[in-house]
């Protein structure tokens, strides 16, 4: 297999601004019902499991193409996590769900992937390795749809789309949120879409040291009884860009095949309050810039569900 490459490319629609604009529209209208249902949160994943102050400590050694960024310097900085359910809605922790793992790397400076500087980096994980949704458009018809309540999410899908539609749109929703979860101290997490990585690209994977699927069907009281009996380690992974066809940018449903590369570690020492922390998979250094059509659209959606709040 070939190895980390930097011939990678973007593909950028003619009307994308517009395309994402009336998407935050959506999202911010969807915001407005589950605030009202819910109170003040996030749009998606609104509740928040546990927060914790952490040490993210990049590996020394590493090949030239993983320094770059937060990884162009060994040595050890302070760091914040915020795991949480997915879902707009705020229900019970044993419903299955998409989980996250929000990392935000402290004690960075440099020019920032949205202008100006930044002193921090943030990476946003799920627990799956590739977006059903066949792009941004599919993904927020439905989560902003499903906020309105699912037999008008349903019919108006079916009035759209018509049965064949429905159904893809459900099993891909189907596929998602049934897949079982063993427990923060056990799976896998990852960015699911790229960043750059100086001139290169990778995803950014983070999985236990040691995994250790959960006690119980509550994987929010597992996770903080583990955290309450001592630090829960993490290796930090990146999985680079090699070629079209192995590892595509705009194609977010292709799980990636190229091999994985230890960068660091990721200590979670205490619980904390992060919750006035606003992670972003922008929210970083021009270096770690997000990539593809996913990331494109959640620029503008992330600053919708953030002027939501507010």
């Amino acid at each position: 297999m070939a190895g980390p490459a930097t011939d990678w490319a973007e593909t950028i629609g003619d009307d994308e601004t517009g395309k994402f604009a009336r998407q935050a529209e959506l999202i911010r209208a969807a915001h407005r019902l589950t605030t009202a249902r819910h109170g003040k949160g996030r749009f998606l994943h609104r509740k928040p499991l546990v927060s914790a102050v952490a040490h993210f400590e990049v590996l020394p050694d590493l090949p030239p193409e993983a320094r770059f960024g937060v990884f162009a310097q060994t040595g050890t900085r302070d760091a914040l996590v915020r795991l949480s359910n997915g879902s707009f809605d705020v229900q019970a922790n044993t419903v299955p769900d998409i989980h996250g793992f929000a990392l935000r790397i402290l004690g960075v400076a440099g020019p920032g992937a949205l202008g100006g500087t930044t002193d921090h980096q943030d990476f946003l994980l799920i627990n799956h390795d590739r977006f059903n949704a066949i792009d941004s458009e599919a993904f927020v018809e439905v989560a902003t749809l499903a906020a309105q309540g699912q037999l008008s999410a349903l019919w108006t899908l079916l009035r759209r789309h018509g049965l064949g539609g429905l159904l893809g749109r459900l099993k891909d929703l189907r596929r998602t949120m049934g897949k079982p979860f063993a427990g923060y101290a056990a799976e896998t997490f990852n960015t699911v879409v790229p960043h750059a990585a100086g001139p290169y690209a990778a995803k950014l994977l983070i999985e236990p040291e040691s995994a250790a699927p959960m006690t119980g069907r509550d994987p929010g009281a597992d996770i903080v009884a583990r955290l309450a009996a001592g630090p829960i380690r993490y290796l930090v992974k990146l999985q680079f860009y090699t070629d079209p066809q192995a590892t595509p940018i705009e194609d977010h449903r292709a799980v990636w095949s190229a091999p994985l590369q230890t960068v660091g570690r990721l200590t979670l020492l205490a619980l904390a309050d992060t919750e006035a922390q606003q992670f972003d998979p922008w929210g970083g250094l021009a270096e770690h810039r997000p990539l593809g059509e996913i990331m494109r659209a959640r620029k503008a959606a992330y600053r919708a569900s953030q002027l939501g709040r507010s």
